[in-house]
């Protein structure tokens, strides 16, 4: 039995994740959360096989979930379930610890075969987003935000999200000063000069969903 645990902020698209896995025999979903935060107690405590979750949800990021479970519980392995198919981010989730990424709009045969895949401890790509990953390579197509080291990137979503520095230094236990070392870092790198600018580049790139405000 694969055990399985929901993270997405949508509750339809929890419902329908879970009626799509429902006639199958070896699949339990064992528990499900609207956020990262509720999520992440949940799975320490229920050790899930796969989980699945969202990238583009309130407070942390799918990103962040990926980077701690990745430290706290290796034995869960991640698939992101996400609208965000191109640019940067499905190679830096990957790099971040998670073993799949999918498309939100894949064929319930390929979440299932995933979910198998991943259980007997393999990665797994949707092709579209394989694909991208590839040219990209080839191509040598080297976004800016790849220049963004792990934290630096942490620091820019929750900016571009429009939490506080105090609340970031706290989320992410790191001192008020060491905060504005990352903030000046990530515009100098990216080349912005405040939060309004950040967000705005932060939606072009798929860091933020495109429809929040």
């Amino acid at each position: 039995m694969i055990r399985i645990f929901l993270v997405d902020d949508h509750e339809l698209v929890r419902s329908g994740i879970k009626a799509i896995l429902a006639g199958e025999a070896d699949f339990e979903v064992v528990g499900e959360a609207a956020s990262g935060e509720l999520a992440l107690p949940l799975l320490r405590k229920l050790k899930p096989d796969v989980v699945l979750c969202d990238f583009h949800m309130p407070g942390l990021s799918g990103l962040e979930v990926t980077e701690r479970l990745s430290r706290s519980l290796p034995s869960s392995r991640l698939i992101m379930v996400s609208v965000l198919s191109d640019g940067p981010m499905p190679k830096r989730v990957l790099e971040a610890g998670a073993s799949g990424y999918l498309s939100k709009g894949c064929p319930g045969q390929e979440l299932m075969q995933a979910i198998r895949e991943v259980a007997r401890g393999r990665r797994y790509i949707g092709a579209d987003i394989a694909r991208q990953i590839a040219l990209d390579g080839l191509n040598g197509h080297a976004s800016v935000v790849e220049s963004l080291t792990p934290r630096e990137l942490e620091v820019a979503l929750l900016l571009a999200q429009g939490r506080k520095m105090t609340e970031i230094g706290e989320r992410l236990s790191l001192s008020a000063k060491t905060v504005a070392t990352h903030k000046y870092r990530v515009y100098d790198k990216l080349g912005v000069r405040d939060v309004v600018s950040l967000a705005r580049f932060a939606r072009q790139h798929g860091l933020l969903d495109p429809g929040s405000e």
